[in-house]
């Protein structure tokens, strides 16, 4: 049977932000995995400077603080590495019209090219494989479907580099169940 990553290569990402809006907010971290054909995977992980205060309300929501990002850079400087870690794979997120409205926005307000390749959403997938769970929050996901912990009880929920690693372990989840069904 074809094993799910052989249908890649998946990029994973998630971004933790200053709000929610992609043309008013910033992001403040970028995770992503890479996992190849091959199973082999890369990650790549950085805080960055939003260039304005975090809001209290969202430091409540991810923990990550001003004094955190005082000296992390600014999204210009890593969107070209970032494009290059992505080449020809299939982007992935959890709800990723926020993640890649964020990413979009970032490379365009960078001066940067755009991200115009495939892109997949485990939500979306996972309505498809299940269309009938109560919950489609990642978190929520993660629990009813009893996806293993790579953290291994150390993860922090909004927490980009955490998100993805659970995001990796959904998808891999969702895509063992299609292979499944297809036989």
């Amino acid at each position: 049977m074809q094993q799910w990553y052989e249908l890649g290569p998946f990029t994973v990402f998630d971004v933790e932000t200053t709000g929610l809006s992609p043309c008013r907010d910033r992001m403040v971290e970028l995770a992503a995995v890479r996992i190849d054909r091959d199973s082999s995977r890369r990650e790549f992980h950085t805080l960055l400077h939003p260039g304005r205060p975090i809001p209290p309300g969202a430091t409540r929501i991810h923990h990550i603080t001003d004094a955190m990002v005082a000296d992390a850079p600014h999204f210009p400087r890593v969107g070209l590495a970032f494009l290059e870690f992505i080449r020809d794979s299939t982007l992935v997120a959890h709800n990723a019209r926020f993640d890649l409205g964020f990413l979009q926005e970032s490379l365009n307000r960078g001066g940067l090219p755009l991200w115009q390749g495939k892109t997949m959403d485990t939500l979306l997938l996972s309505r498809r494989v299940y269309p009938d769970l109560p919950s489609r929050k990642l978190q929520d996901l993660r629990i009813l479907l009893q996806l293993p912990d790579p953290r291994k009880g150390e993860g922090q929920a909004h927490r980009a580099g955490d998100d993805v690693d659970w995001t990796v372990e959904l998808l891999k989840h969702l895509l063992e169940k299609l292979l499944a069904r297809r036989g």
